[in-house]
């Protein structure tokens, strides 16, 4: 059973209905630890305005959503990513966040070169350290699911993500989500090379059976066949005890129901189903 006291509310698990303001207020109303802002939310409230809100409502903030996006097929667009990763980190210190997660980007456009997509991978977080070393922000790199490594992330596992950070260093981990890694038959031994120091973030939902759509269609947790209090127990085995992130992207149902409801379901799964 995971503590209902520690858990983040990622705003993408409300955001059809509420706004990063609302989803402020809903945290502090159910008393949520915490929240996990995305940028463009964050970008229409005000970074100023939310950190201020976010701070009022006596609430933590897991991590920003997201940096990373550092594939391009060209050099503009390599220069585009680094600018906005700038900014990324930026925002993510001024809302006092944890870490900033990363989404790495696909495979750059127009391309069918994966291996050239991990170099500009590798190579662009590598170009934010400098900057989030010495302003203090920890970057959590998020492998996705194989699925996604076309179009959003070409880091898609546990092993890619821990090698990345050996070769990286000093201020870089991982955001576990078990959406993406609960299939990765090397996960528990990944996880246990990661070890605390890198394990930056962990969110949770569940994958469903049958899912209908490969984006929007995350089970809240124990509606799908993810064994989440056994990835639970793995990461705070490695000293993780930090908080628990839910992130449910939903179009079909909890997009659609009453967002206190939503709110409540998550705080009753974290006892029954975390």
């Amino acid at each position: 059973m995971a503590d209902p006291r520690k858990t983040s509310l990622n705003t993408a698990t409300v955001r059809q209905q509420w706004s990063l303001e609302q989803c402020i207020e809903g945290c502090a109303r159910h008393s949520f630890a915490a929240i996990a802002p995305w940028r463009d939310m964050l970008a229409e409230m005000g970074v100023e305005r939310a950190a201020r809100h976010i701070r009022d409502a006596g609430l933590s903030v897991s991590g920003l959503c997201r940096g990373g996006m550092f594939t391009a097929s060209d050099a503009a667009g390599l220069r585009k990513a680094r600018d906005d990763n700038r900014r990324a980190i930026d925002e993510a210190l001024a809302i006092g966040a944890d870490c900033l997660v990363l989404v790495v980007g696909g495979v750059p456009g127009g391309s069918r070169d994966i291996a050239a997509g991990w170099t500009q991978v590798e190579n662009g977080i590598a170009a934010m350290l400098e900057y989030s070393r010495q302003v203090g922000m920890p970057l959590a790199i998020e492998p996705l699911h194989p699925m996604y490594a076309a179009d959003r992330a070409c880091v898609n596992t546990m092993r890619h993500a821990n090698d990345l950070c050996d070769r990286l260093g000093e201020g870089v981990g991982i955001a576990i989500d078990v959406y993406h890694v609960w299939w990765d038959p090397e996960l528990f031994a990944q996880i246990r090379r990661a070890g605390k120091k890198r394990i930056l973030a962990f969110h949770v939902c569940d994958w469903l059976v049958p899912t209908r759509d490969l984006l929007l269609d995350r089970g809240m947790m124990g509606d799908g066949v993810v064994d989440i209090p056994a990835i639970r127990a793995a990461v705070e085995a490695e000293g993780f005890d930090g908080l628990y992130e839910v992130e449910i992207f939903s179009a079909q149902n909890w997009w659609q129901r009453d967002p206190d409801e939503v709110m409540q379901t998550v705080l009753e799964r974290m006892i029954t189903s975390v």
